[in-house]
């Protein structure tokens, strides 16, 4: 008996060896393997921006002392670049080599960061000596310089973005959408995790130590990233053959000339002259009407394409203040939210959003997914009716008389209290802010209000999230892979434009009382958006059935 035990054990232990060698040999292929070494790049490359984008902000308001036009010039000029140029962007992403694409943007990227670290070292190291230089001057061509090379920056990072979670997953999954699906979502849980920890670590880093220090962590990292992610990036464009092959992109200027020589060869002799002229116009001309000319065609490309109504419902959601950014958190300062609350919130909200690329992958397989942008258009429109049950709730600040430029109300204290608070009262913690020295008087008689509009806000994010990546699956599969590049810089630019409008909208209405308002419009603009994605399913579903 113990004998045939002692079989049954060896036997047993026997096949435990081989599993673990198994498990062991696939483990390694699928660390040597595409998605994974994609995965790492993204969660270095990822984590780089996340503290970059919160470390500049918070370095900009540094350097101009309490006032927030440093970073509300940055941001414009940011929003401003990508606006005009995503098409340029997308175009080049489109025309040369995927490795030369990547690797390029990376690289001016990393470097970009690298330069502007250095440069703010030194101003933050020799600040009074350089205010004393050319009356001062040599302090504004510091705040440009810093300025221009972080947009560089983001634009080598928009670059960067568009070539890896655009165009080469597609080609690494193999146009499998199951696949395409699982690399869309795990890389947007990436994103998330990495939007909540890495300013979190550069932050700390920044208060423990100084700004000194934390600049120089951000330049050591690019660095060290920097050679990471060429190695991995190199890695992967080798064991993909697929990805040296790129659909031919024809040239704008060759189909010109070409369709203006068949019209001349019919005997139009005014296109002939017209010709003559564009031929004969200088090289520096000619080069600023190509990039014109490629603008426009970026534009129309996007136009033309059958998930057109998808991509502009998805940037419609863009301008809303139902999000964890300044404004809603400067709004929740003034209803008398402490800091670790929203610290707390935060969290959650990143759960949900880790919940909803859960609930994407799910219904995707269940319903297909066009079907999946629609439950999750509803679940978001239904979760955001509880920030605009929010607006008429008890605790609720707004206050139409407001509007009125001559009423008296509006000169007290309280009313002229904007969403952004005085620098002196900030605590920069994550990408967004919480606050101390709450002033007293402010807190609201109930918190029914603010309670509706976290917790909208919090749920939404579920179907936000959905949304979003169903949206960018709709745009990888839909897009032929020669316009893939330019599309999608085109589908930044409208992002960033419809971002810019929410900003305008604070503008316009800056008051904590007026906050209702611009809730209510938030939820009209993310509802028009749904809108046109409803109608993009329909075409779609009719389309379908047609077949």
């Amino acid at each position: 008996m113990f004998a045939v035990s002692s079989q049954i054990l060896n036997l047993i232990c026997t096949y435990f060896d081989f599993y673990c060698i198994f498990l062991s040999g696939s483990a390694l292929i699928y660390l040597k393997g595409p998605k994974f070494l994609i995965y790492v790049s993204g969660a270095l490359s990822m984590w780089g921006d996340r503290m970059w984008h919160f470390a500049i902000s918070v370095f900009l308001i540094e350097l101009y002392g309490r006032n927030l036009l440093l970073t509300a010039v940055f941001g414009l000029v940011v929003a401003g670049s990508v606006l005009l140029l995503g098409a340029l962007i997308g175009d080049w992403v489109d025309r040369n080599p995927r490795n030369k694409v990547a690797h390029a943007s990376l690289f001016i990227q990393n470097i970009s960061v690298t330069l502007c670290s250095i440069v703010l070292m030194l101003v933050f190291s020799y600040k009074q000596r350089i205010e004393q230089i050319w009356d001062g001057w040599l302090t504004v061509v510091c705040y440009t310089v810093v300025i221009v090379l972080a947009d560089v920056a983001n634009l080598a990072s928009t670059a960067l973005t568009i070539a890896i979670q655009r165009d080469w997953i597609v080609v690494i999954t193999g146009y499998n959408r199951g696949h395409l699906a699982g690399m869309n979502a795990t890389m947007r849980r990436i994103d998330q995790v990495t939007n909540i920890l890495a300013p979190l670590a550069v932050g700390q880093v920044m208060t423990l130590a100084s700004n000194v220090v934390g600049c120089g962590f951000i330049l050591g990292w690019n660095l060290v990233s920097l050679l990471v992610e060429f190695f991995f990036l190199s890695r992967v464009y080798r064991i993909v053959p697929a990805l040296s092959v790129k659909a031919p992109v024809v040239e704008l200027d060759q189909v010109y000339l070409q369709s203006t020589e068949r019209r001349r060869s019919q005997g139009n002799c005014n296109t002939s002259l017209h010709l003559k002229e564009i031929t004969d116009l200088p090289l520096c001309l000619r080069r600023f009407r190509w990039l014109v000319s490629t603008c426009k065609d970026g534009w129309r490309a996007y136009y033309r394409q059958p998930v057109f109504l998808a991509g502009l419902g998805l940037a419609f959601l863009y301008t809303t203040v139902l999000g964890f950014d300044c404004i809603t958190t400067g709004y929740a300062y003034t209803q008398g939210i402490s800091g670790s609350l929203l610290s707390l919130l935060m969290g959650v909200s990143a759960i949900t959003g880790l919940m909803g690329t859960v609930m994407f992958t799910r219904l995707r397989k269940t319903y297909g997914l066009v079907n999946t942008g629609i439950i999750s258009s509803c679940l978001h429109l239904g979760c955001l009716l509880l920030c605009v049950c929010s607006v008429f709730a008890p605790g609720s600040p707004m206050d139409l008389s407001l509007l009125m430029p001559y009423n008296s109300n509006s000169s007290t204290d309280f009313g002229r209290m904007p969403l952004l608070p005085d620098r002196s009262s900030i605590h920069w913690t994550n990408n967004t802010v919480l606050f101390d020295n709450v002033p007293s008087g402010t807190e609201p008689e109930s918190y029914t209000s603010i309670i509706l509009l976290f917790l909208g806000v919090i749920t939404a994010r579920i179907g936000l999230w959905s949304f979003d990546l169903t949206v960018t699956q709709l745009l990888q599969e839909n897009i032929c892979e020669s316009e893939r590049g330019v599309v999608n810089g085109v589908q930044s630019s409208m992002n960033y434009l419809m971002d810019l409008l929410h900003f305008i909208m604070v503008i316009s209405a800056p008051q904590p009382q007026h906050f209702g308002i611009l809730v209510i419009i938030s939820v009209l603009f993310i509802t028009t958006g749904h809108t046109m994605y409803f109608l993009y399913a329909h075409k779609a579903k009719k389309k379908r059935k047609l077949r």
